[in-house]
């Protein structure tokens, strides 16, 4: 993906970035052998090609959850009823 202006690949200068969002992207960048600008440059293309509505990505992961829903095995515990209940008798 290249746009150009004027001939010219645009650029981004951020100011006042805080040092710990500065640190992790530093550190990711090396993590995966780029440089800062380039991780950026992926950090942000991804996170444009998200849905743009808190309403659409809310849907999303409650398909999802919907789809895939999380089981707990109670094991040796019993049901929370049996537990609490048990708790109280002591």
């Amino acid at each position: 993906m290249r746009a150009t202006y004027n001939g010219r690949m645009p650029s981004l200068q951020i100011r006042d970035l805080p040092a710990p969002v500065h640190r992790a992207l530093a550190e990711r960048a090396k993590r995966e052998h780029r440089s800062i600008a380039q991780e950026a440059t992926i950090l942000l293309t991804t996170a444009l090609a998200q849905p743009i509505s808190h309403k659409e990505r809310r849907r999303e992961i409650l398909a999802q959850i919907k789809a895939n829903p999380i089981t707990f095995d109670y094991g040796e515990l019993g049901p929370p009823e049996e537990v609490i209940r048990r708790d109280r008798d002591r």
